[in-house]
């Protein structure tokens, strides 16, 4: 049989390689941001979800967000005095540490504090998620759900059976516990339910300008706000 002529090898160390490219270009637009912003706040996302994250940076077109690996970021400001782009700024890279960001903008302080606190969003917990309350159903007709749902509900790990077409729950089901991590199929059911235990929110680490440095800001003192009772049950949201 005669060889196609579409069957070509390519080998793989052909390909362009762009991660170095790609490394010094964040570099380049960190310190040009870093000269031309009057400030750049230090700033950690609790619960990131991308799509508002997206939604944020349209709001502030006249700022630039970074996220991206921390030792690209501190290359670019300056570990150390000898190297840093502006005075004082090698205090911020040293601070760049687990999951963070920056913010580089011209609005004063006071204004993008208020701008975090306004956009906190109630968004489903993922797997992982530690709960700060515990949720749990009680035996019960499921109308919420079409009868079609019943074999994946159960596959998910809930007690149901089919009674006339209706989904009915026939035993007590803990939904989350307090302290413990979420599940994939607790995620999955919590987020069927509706029920949004997550908060997307901006959290301020800290601020730097040129002229003032570097400031940490003071640890919020944030109180959990779990109901009395230690179970909360929320049949209500099932049978409505």
């Amino acid at each position: 049989m005669p060889k196609s002529k579409r069957d070509k090898k390519i080998s793989l160390t052909k390909t362009n390689k762009k991660g170095k490219l790609l490394k010094q270009q964040i570099v380049e637009d960190i310190r040009n941001c870093a000269t031309k912003y009057k400030r750049i706040f230090f700033i950690s996302v609790q619960n990131m979800r991308n799509n508002i994250m997206k939604d944020l940076r349209n709001e502030l077109k006249d700022s630039r967000f970074f996220f991206g690996k921390n030792k690209i970021i501190a290359l670019a400001l300056g570990r150390t005095p000898e190297v840093e782009i502006t005075k004082g700024i090698n205090v911020l890279s040293n601070e760049l540490i687990g999951q963070c960001g920056l913010l580089f903008t011209n609005l004063k302080t006071k204004e993008v504090l208020q701008w975090m606190e306004q956009h906190e969003e109630q968004e489903f917990a993922r797997s992982g998620f530690i709960p700060e309350v515990s949720l749990s159903l009680t035996p019960s007709p499921m109308p919420l759900f079409p009868h079609s749902m019943e074999p994946y509900l159960r596959q998910l790990g809930m007690p149901t059976e089919l009674q006339r077409g209706v989904i009915m729950l026939t035993k007590d089901f803990k939904l989350c516990k307090e302290g413990q991590p979420l599940t994939p199929e607790q995620a999955k059911i919590l987020k069927l339910l509706g029920k949004r235990l997550a908060t997307f929110k901006l959290i301020p680490i800290g601020v730097y300008s040129a002229k003032h440095g570097y400031k940490r800001f003071p640890p919020s003192n944030n109180k959990k706000e779990n109901g009395s009772e230690e179970m909360e049950v929320i049949n209500d949201i099932v049978t409505t």
